[in-house]
């Protein structure tokens, strides 16, 4: 695929997510898909934040690269109050509140949360990842095994 190619497929993923996002009336700019996420991130289209705890992070894993704003932290995930402060500081140096950001949790559930408060204090280009990192539980009570960012196969590493 050309860079030509892709500077047209990827705005035109973003457009698709921003329009379903007006139709379900959602706050913020909508969904991508893992595998949309990833070619963003490949492409410097966009500043991917995992907003999984720390724990997470170490024992789950986690994208190679991804910057790190916990949406809650500790085993009974307490909400984290300075999430807004904290993301805004991440994001400084690539544009701020007009950055385009893609926010991954464990199913994509934590990341909407996250989604619409980072919209409320007004960024403008905030997108949820969907499927999330893990997935959905399956019913053998697993994740993994059907949708998710490692289900798709996307790069990822452990401590």
């Amino acid at each position: 695929m050309s860079s030509d190619l892709a500077e047209i497929v990827l705005p035109a993923a973003l457009e698709h997510a921003r329009a379903q996002a007006a139709e379900q009336g959602l706050s913020y700019a909508g969904g991508v898909t893992p595998q949309q996420a990833w070619q963003l991130l490949q492409d410097g289209a966009a500043q991917l934040v995992d907003v999984r705890s720390a724990e997470e992070l170490k024992f789950v894993g986690q994208v190679p690269g991804s910057q790190h704003v916990a949406w809650a932290t500790g085993t009974a995930l307490t909400r984290n109050p300075r999430f807004v402060r904290e993301l805004e500081a991440k994001l400084a140096k690539a544009g701020g509140k007009e950055a385009t950001v893609l926010l991954l949790c464990r199913s994509g559930k934590r990341s909407v949360l996250a989604a619409e408060a980072a919209a409320k204090a007004g960024f403008a280009n905030v997108y949820n990842v969907l499927e999330g990192f893990e997935g959905e539980i399956d019913a053998n009570g697993q994740r993994g095994h059907g949708d998710g960012w490692r289900f798709h196969g996307l790069p990822w590493q452990q401590d």
